[in-house]
Formats: C-alpha cells, structure tokens, sequence
C-alpha cells in the first residue's frame, strides 16, 4: 500500500534493511526509526468570495460562442416573423419591440471573427428595418 503526502510524493518508503526469513511465522525487520508523521493542515481559502465570484465570471468561449448564434437565431426568427406579417398586411407593434430587442442582443460579440462578421450582417439588417418600420 502507498502512501502520498500533499504534493503527490511517496511520504515513506520500505526499508532496505527487512530481512526475509524463509520460516512461515511472521516477523517484523529491523526498525530503524519511526518515520516522521506530519499533521494534517486545513485546506487553503480559496482567497474569499472576490475571487470565487471572479472564477465563475470567466466565461467559456464556446459558450460565448454559442448564445451569440442563439441570438442570431432569434434576430433571424424575428425578421421572418416580420416578413410574414408584412406580408399579410399587418404590422405588429410586438413583433417591432421584439426586433429591437433583438438588435440590442447582437451588440456583444462572440470572440470568432466569421461568426461576429455574419451576427453585423444580421444587426444592419434588422437596423435597416427598424428604419422601415419607422422606429
């Protein structure tokens, strides 16, 4: 059985001294000298509840990357949502805050330059109509 200390190093080791005996009865070698026990220490802080916060603040950039092309998604949902009430020849006010709504999401941007290149595409055409709607 071994035995790891703190830092992943074996705390004692056999000794080199233990004599075999070939006889079935059980006998302990030579002890030298007992080895050194050490007292167990409280685990560390993690250096109070700044830096626990700070941790979970770091985000993830696949999971930056995801909810931007969610908000894409939902920009593009909003704008079919648009042309088919247009279509139809009624244009909701609901369906207008929900584009701006959607414009304003698509002001952060997700860290890979195709994806922010194409969410731009998505935010000027939303823009531009916004500008129809006359908002």
């Amino acid at each position: 059985m071994r035995i790891y200390g703190p830092n992943g190093v074996i705390a004692g080791s056999p000794s080199a001294n233990t004599r075999r005996s070939s006889s079935t009865t059980f006998s302990l070698g030579e002890i030298a000298t007992a080895t050194e026990s050490r007292a167990a220490t409280a685990p560390r802080a993690a250096g109070g509840i700044d830096a626990l916060l700070a941790m979970q603040g770091v985000e993830d950039p696949t999971e930056r990357r995801k909810r931007s092309v969610t908000r894409g998604r939902t920009a593009l949902d909003v704008l079919d949502d648009l042309k088919i009430g247009l279509l139809a020849g009624s244009l909701d006010s609901s369906t207008v805050t929900r584009l701006r709504t959607a414009a304003a999401d698509l002001k952060s941007t997700s860290g890979d330059p195709g994806l922010d290149q194409v969410l731009a595409e998505i935010e000027l055409r939303v823009e531009v109509e916004l500008a129809k709607a006359g908002q």
